[in-house]
């Protein structure tokens, strides 16, 4: 399957005025071939749910407060333990005991106080992902827990909108982007949660840390249009010995998104 470029903006929204700031804060990216001021603009208008807000989703949360997306919807339950602090960004050693998603929205906010955030105190769960869901234009998963995982891709394909798949072990790390109707979902790669999965990993900061800044630029990718996505291609990564992969994927018949998008197999 070929990989295709997507512009998630809607081209029917007039998309907002850059103020004379936000040009002298973001005029280095915007000279950037193929981004320019109009993408700037779509990232200004987008809004982005992340969850959770830890090693990866605090990396992809930060690059795009530090990118000048519009507004952020941040899902994370739980106070800040000493185990946070080794990849955790957002997370301080001030902060232990506190809650995660306001150390997270604090930080992000001391970074660019423009930022639009919305923070859910609360992992995503089957019950919740509606109502968490409601105002995003585009999800990136960040959650280490497949029955979150689960949640957010059929909220995604319900909803229609686009889903970033980010995740690592160890030294290892991988992603995709899921487009409904048209991209294989997260239930084709993993019909089930694998057996051996485990909420606890080895993992270092710099491996989440370095796919959580693919996940960012994925994201910005999709959102003005710029490169070539990673749909229907999982991208691994094996930091131990810097080797990458792109492995191609296919929708899967049996399914339940075909169910959820009622669209055809291409």
């Amino acid at each position: 399957m070929q990989q295709e470029k997507i512009d998630l903006s809607d081209q029917t929204k007039t998309l907002p005025e850059l103020t004379p700031e936000e040009h002298a804060i973001y005029e280095w990216q915007m000279w950037t071939p193929g981004f320019g001021e109009l993408g700037q603009q779509k990232l200004k208008s987008t809004s982005v749910l992340i969850s959770r807000v830890g090693g990866l989703g605090s990396i992809v949360a930060y690059q795009l407060a530090a990118a000048g997306i519009g507004k952020l919807v941040l899902a994370h339950g739980g106070q800040i333990k000493p185990s946070d602090l080794n990849r955790q960004i957002l997370m301080t050693y001030q902060g232990l005991g506190q809650s995660r998603v306001d150390s997270a929205k604090e930080r992000l906010l001391q970074l660019n106080p423009r930022l639009d955030i919305q923070a859910f105190d609360e992992n995503i769960s089957p019950e919740n992902c509606e109502s968490i869901m409601a105002e995003a234009d585009l999800v990136i998963d960040c959650a280490p827990l497949f029955a979150e995982r689960f949640a957010m891709n059929d909220g995604a394909l319900t909803k229609r909108i686009p889903l970033i798949e980010c995740a690592m072990y160890e030294l290892e790390a991988q992603l995709t982007t899921i487009i409904p109707g048209k991209t294989p979902c997260l239930r084709c790669i993993y019909p089930e949660t694998p057996p051996l999965w485990k909420r606890e990993f080895p993992v270092f900061g710099a491996v989440s840390g370095t796919v959580g800044c693919l996940a960012a630029m994925e994201a910005i990718k999709l959102i003005s249009g710029l490169g070539t996505l990673l749909t229907n291609t999982l991208l691994t990564i094996d930091l131990r010995t810097m080797t990458t992969r792109k492995l191609q994927l296919k929708r899967s018949q049996q399914c339940q998104c075909q169910v959820l998008t009622s669209a055809p197999l291409r």
